[in-house]
């Protein structure tokens, strides 16, 4: 199993968990955390392969993707009692997600030959659009369109990315540095509560 997707897998998994999480702190049953659950998992993706012209879109052609999204919304459930800090652990579910899927929208997007600025919107859009769907389900206003480092981290990656692509031979250790580094400007912008500039 490579890299790529196993962190593909891993990420579907964090991202459904987040989903249901979500849903379940609405209020949602079951069948309407799965919906939750699965808009935010492939949500990105689909969007990204579609605009790309991978087709069909990555989920549809693995069940595997489709078994960690089913598991992961009665295990949410069932953990959800016993979890004492949810709106910490949904965080941690969303950031590790939007850490795996930039980078993994990225290389996808370069695989087909674009250029590189698309490539790093696309990780962008494979990473947060999952989330702006969950959210708008949810009756939330989507982290992209506040005042929070969201979108601004996948970019930030997206960008570390290709720089140390060009410098490191080694793609899985350019891999694990800017997923992680996407990972910690998102928990230092939320800890320290560093924030865009908003029109008001």
């Amino acid at each position: 199993m490579n890299l790529i997707y196993t962190l593909d897998l891993i990420g579907t998994f964090v991202f459904a968990i987040s989903g249901a999480l979500t849903a379940a702190s609405k209020k949602f049953d079951l069948f309407g955390a799965a919906v939750i659950a699965f808009v935010t998992a492939v949500g990105g993706g689909t969007l990204r392969d579609l605009l790309i012209g991978s087709q069909p879109v990555g989920w549809m052609q693995d069940l595997n993707y489709l078994y960690l999204i089913i598991l992961a919304v009665p295990l949410s459930y069932v953990l959800r009692p016993y979890i004492q800090w949810l709106r910490h652990t949904m965080f941690m579910f969303d950031t590790i997600g939007i850490g795996i899927f930039t980078i993994l929208g990225l290389q996808k997007t370069l695989s087909f030959g674009l250029e590189a600025p698309i490539a790093v919107m696309m990780g962008a859009v494979s990473a947060v659009f999952g989330g702006v769907v969950r959210d708008t389900l949810c009756n939330e206003i989507p982290l992209i369109f506040r005042e929070e480092i969201y979108a601004t981290a996948c970019l930030a990656g997206g960008i570390l990315f290709l720089l140390l692509a060009t410098q490191i031979a080694d793609t899985k250790l350019v891999t694990f540095i800017t997923v992680a580094f996407i990972i910690t400007i998102r928990v230092f912008a939320v800890r320290y509560k560093w924030r865009l500039p908003t029109g008001g």
